[in-house]
């Protein structure tokens, strides 16, 4: 049996995932546009670092996965893990104009980046 080694960066599947903070019990609608913001946001935000990686996510179906977490602490721990490993992460900060009390931390977006790199940080959350 040959060993080929790691994959190339070109073939390598790319995805973005997108925590969502359920003890905030907010509606589905709001949810939604909250992951809404954490995708866009994210992804304008690796345009800037890395024009290509982006494109080729694109170019595979722009995958996402939508998680959850129960805290504000957990959200913000994913977010300082995210950094430490390069990651593109993106908090949204809701304004408060309608569900929440304004600077409410309600979603983190990760990536475009490498899948294994992204189920490394995301791997015990359980799907939204």
């Amino acid at each position: 049996m040959r060993h080929h080694g790691v994959y190339s960066m070109e073939s390598q599947e790319l995805k973005q995932a997108i925590i969502i903070r359920k003890d905030l019990e907010m509606g589905k609608g709001k949810m939604v546009a909250q992951g809404c913001h954490a995708a866009v946001e994210a992804a304008l935000e690796a345009l800037k670092k890395d024009k290509r990686l982006v494109e080729r996510w694109i170019e595979q179906g722009q995958k996402k996965i939508v998680l959850r977490v129960d805290s504000e602490e957990e959200l913000l721990e994913l977010y300082r893990k995210a950094q430490e490993l390069g990651v593109t992460a993106v908090l949204v900060v809701d304004r408060g104009l309608t569900q929440l009390a304004p600077n409410t931390v309600t979603a983190l977006g990760l990536g475009p980046a490498p899948a294994a790199l992204l189920d490394k940080l995301t791997g015990k959350l359980k799907l939204l």
